[in-house]
């Protein structure tokens, strides 16, 4: 866990990462001041490689723009441009069927920018992934996806972020929770931005997986807990304790795997997944794998399958899943934050996962989105509902929560995986920050403004770190629950 900590801070040292996604758009906008920025100052993306091209490239297609002018001093911009830009070699592929001696290498990687003003407050961010067909290579094909998306934002500006309920009062005291890896690099982020502006706080979290911080929620011995899988009334009723559960961002878990010398993507549908996590489809040729990557020169080699050992809410979200497209998975495993696997080696956390499959020829796994990205690891397109292999990305989760009809009441605790729609990533899930519902006199007050905050200016701090903050309708509801009756 330190290791996806330590990169995930780094990366936030560059970034005061931002804003969210509607259902109707790709991110939330602070209009008032957004729309009004017409002057830009691009800064570093980083010195990673492919970082300056992406500069450069920016910069050029930013003053293509009649609504922009592009400024060399940040001191007559209104606003800066910065972030992080990361390209990696993924390998060589043949392009003559004949001679592999004819080929162009492979890149994957990410461009990450926010929008910040002359306040250092952030007014717009994203995180761009490859497209699925990046024709003019993998740089070009970032900025230009990120340049598309910025200048829509600045054009339109007119989307409303949930407003703050109250100001920030002066609050001293300490939290301290535990819970899910899924979550853990945005929460870390979160609690040192919150601590910023109540500097008299002190707020600490254990990533400890999903199942214990539950436990230790039940058993007093934190404030909050963290998971995928929000508690069911009757988990909650056979314990006798009642916790408020609010969701508090959108992520996915991805498909990783290893094979020596394939460079492609992998396109996976429901039902291969499902065959190969219950021991039915053993080789990377079976015909079935092949069916959906026509061409692909899989191995005659067998699977080798990895999971979770610890109780874990992306187990969960991934169990969830293969429930609802399989229903021999359904009825032989089922779902949960611990499961009896039919086949495979377990692994603690997403980092025990990613070692073992990064160590293990021929393997496949599962982890979170972000921590894919950030350490550089393969994973795949899966087949959604609506038939089409899609690949997760904060657009293609944005797609799956606007896709999936809100519950009725106040009753947050809603599954968007599976969800309709061509653009919807299918293993998406929302992240659920659970506390009691009568906390600790001395600690109520902080837990309110903590929560408060995270469903405000923390929903800001999401999308370059690659977890989709919620829809906008989702957290003015959350932030209501805090205040009944209001």
């Amino acid at each position: 866990m330190q290791g996806v900590l330590k990169f995930a801070l780094s990366l936030c040292a560059l970034l005061i990462l931002v804003t969210a996604s509607t259902a109707a758009s790709d991110t939330q906008i602070a209009a008032d001041r957004l729309s009004h920025v017409k002057k830009l100052y691009v800064d570093s993306l980083g010195t990673d490689r492919g970082a300056a091209e992406m500069r450069a490239q920016m910069i050029r297609r930013l003053q293509r723009s009649r609504d922009i002018q592009v400024v060399s001093d940040p001191g007559k911009a209104d606003a800066v441009v910065k972030g992080t830009g990361r390209t990696w070699l993924t390998g060589q592929i043949s392009l003559s069927p004949r001679s592999h001696s004819v080929s162009q290498p492979m890149f994957d990687g990410f461009l990450s920018v926010e929008i910040v003003d002359k306040k250092n407050e952030t007014l717009w961010s994203y995180l761009v992934s490859p497209s699925k067909f990046a024709w003019n290579g993998i740089t070009a094909d970032l900025v230009s996806q990120m340049v598309t998306r910025m200048l829509s934002a600045l054009k339109s500006g007119a989307h409303e972020e949930p407003p703050l309920s109250t100001p920030v009062r002066q609050i001293e005291g300490t939290l301290h929770g535990a819970g899910a890896t899924f979550p853990a690099p945005l929460y870390q982020r979160w609690f040192e931005l919150f601590q910023e502006s109540h500097p008299n706080v002190h707020v600490s979290y254990d990533a400890v997986g999903s199942a214990e911080g539950i436990e230790r929620l039940r058993e007093g011995k934190t404030d909050f807990g963290a998971s995928e899988m929000a508690l069911s009334d009757k988990d909650m009723s056979e314990t006798h304790q009642h916790f408020q559960q609010l969701p508090t961002a959108l992520g996915a878990v991805v498909v990783i795997y290893n094979l020596k010398g394939f460079h492609q993507i992998l396109n996976f549908t429901p039902e291969t997944l499902a065959a190969i996590y219950l021991g039915k489809i053993t080789k990377w040729n079976d015909p079935r794998i092949l069916e959906s990557n026509r061409g692909a020169a899989l191995p005659d080699a067998a699977i080798i399958v990895v999971h979770r050992s610890d109780g874990s809410g992306t187990t969960f979200v991934w169990s969830d899943y293969l429930s609802k497209v399989s229903p021999d998975w359904k009825t032989s495993v089922g779902s949960g934050i611990t499961l009896h696997w039919p086949v495979g080696t377990g692994a603690e956390h997403n980092e025990g996962v990613a070692s073992a499959v990064q160590r293990t020829p021929n393997s496949i796994g599962y982890v979170e989105f972000i921590y894919a990205i950030q350490h550089e690891l393969s994973f795949g397109a899966v087949r959604n509902a609506s038939g089409q292999f899609v690949k997760a990305s904060i657009a293609s989760v944005t797609a799956a929560a606007g896709a999936t009809a809100d519950p009725p009441g106040g009753d947050f605790r809603v599954s968007i995986n599976n969800a309709p729609g061509k653009e919807s990533y299918p293993i998406a899930t929302y992240t659920w920050l659970l506390f009691p519902d009568q906390p600790e006199a001395d600690k109520k007050e902080i837990l309110t403004d903590l929560l408060r905050w995270m469903l405000t200016t923390g929903q800001k701090n999401c999308s370059a770190m690659g977890y989709v903050p919620l829809p906008a309708e989702v957290a003015k509801r959350a932030l209501k629950s805090l205040t009944p009756g209001s």
